[in-house]
């Protein structure tokens, strides 16, 4: 009988591929963690530091270093990480070195609520406490904090946001009551009446066009407040 010396080679090598991956999966598996490191993406200011997620994780599994890659459970860590109210994203993974990297994105806060209860509000509109480690330089929204109020003022942070001059400018937003807002600026001693969250594109192009002219007269200082409430009109009160 005449043997087929091909059929026996890929025999040979279908086996020799299967010892040699079960070989690697298992040292996979024994691969152990020499070090964790945690990374933050994007802002610099942290609102939680790299001691606090290990502390955090320490918490809930013990010390990760040494432990056994067989041990660890990405997906968990990764849901323990965002467990945090700081954290927005996380991605955990392990190098071939050895390596668990924790990749975190923190919230982002665009005001700052001054009421009787304390907090940032994040750039998803939504709460976020303060932070012991870092204090964001943004708008401060006083007055009447209610759920409707906040969502209006979310909306005007964005506005303010998407203009450089205004992100520079806006230091507060005073709530007076729903659908009724003004504004604080950073230089200058007058209020603005911005009324509702309606029209916003046409009141903040009529209020630069009156801030450029008096600017320009040398005028500002003598304004108290300025009212955008009205359609296509810019109403002054002087000292």
């Amino acid at each position: 009988m005449r043997v087929n010396w091909n059929h026996i080679k890929l025999a040979c090598l279908s086996v020799a591929v299967v010892t040699l991956y079960g070989f690697a999966d298992h040292r996979s598996k024994q691969q152990k963690v020499n070090t964790v490191t945690v990374k933050f993406v994007g802002d610099e200011n942290l609102y939680i530091t790299e001691d606090a997620v290990n502390k955090l994780l320490i918490q809930k599994y013990g010390p990760l270093k040494n432990r056994a890659k067989e041990q660890l459970v990405l997906n968990t860590i990764e849901e323990v990480i965002l467990s945090n109210d700081m954290v927005k994203n996380a991605q955990v993974y392990l190098t071939v070195n050895g390596e668990l990297i924790s990749k975190i994105v923190q919230r982002k806060p665009i005001g700052r609520v001054e009421g009787i209860s304390k907090f940032y509000l994040d750039d998803t509109g939504k709460r976020m406490p303060l932070s012991k480690h870092h204090s964001a330089r943004v708008p401060i929204i006083t007055g009447e904090i209610t759920g409707k109020s906040l969502e209006d003022a979310y909306v005007i942070l964005n506005y303010i946001n998407e203009d450089d001059f205004l992100r520079k400018n806006v230091i507060g937003i005073h709530i007076k009551e729903e659908g009724n807002y003004q504004l604080r600026f950073r230089m200058e001693n007058f209020v603005v009446n911005l009324g509702g969250v309606d029209n916003l594109n046409a009141k903040f192009k009529n209020f630069m066009a009156f801030y450029a002219k008096a600017s320009k007269d040398n005028s500002l200082e003598e304004y108290v407040t300025v009212s955008l409430e009205f359609n296509n009109q810019v109403v002054c009160t002087k000292i």
